[in-house]
Formats: C-alpha cells, sequence, structure tokens
C-alpha cells in the first residue's frame, strides 16, 4: 500500500544509515514492521506478566525437567 508522509531528510538518513537499506521505501518499511513486532512483543510480555496464559508447571518444575 502507498502512503505519503512527511519526514525531515535528517531522520531519513539515521534511518537509511541504521536500516542498511540505500533507498527511502525499504528503510521505511523496515522500520514500521520492526516497530510493529517490538510492539507485539512488548503486549505478549505484558500478558505473561498479568498471567493471562494458564501453564500448569512452575518455572522450578520446569527447570528441573530440563535435567
Amino acid at each position: 500500500m502507498r502512503v505519503s508522509v512527511e519526514i525531515d531528510e535528517a531522520t531519513l538518513n539515521a534511518l537509511r544509515r541504521l536500516t542498511g537499506e540505500r533507498k527511502m521505501s525499504p528503510a521505511i518499511s523496515r522500520a514500521v514492521t520492526e516497530f510493529v513486532r517490538r510492539q507485539h512483543v512488548r503486549e505478549f510480555g505484558r500478558l505473561l506478566r498479568e498471567g493471562a496464559f494458564d501453564y500448569p508447571l512452575t518455572n522450578d518444575e520446569i527447570e528441573s525437567a530440563d535435567h
């Protein structure tokens, strides 16, 4: 999908340098994709901390099963 956005030149240059992309469009796409991925990871971590997943084993039980 095509989208028009205003981003200052210094930010775009930094983005291209940080992503390793030579062209603006792939650099922006990569940055947005990474941002969305990190938000999903953050949300998953929040759900884990809140106990949203019902897992029957304790951490100690999981670690003892590894040995």
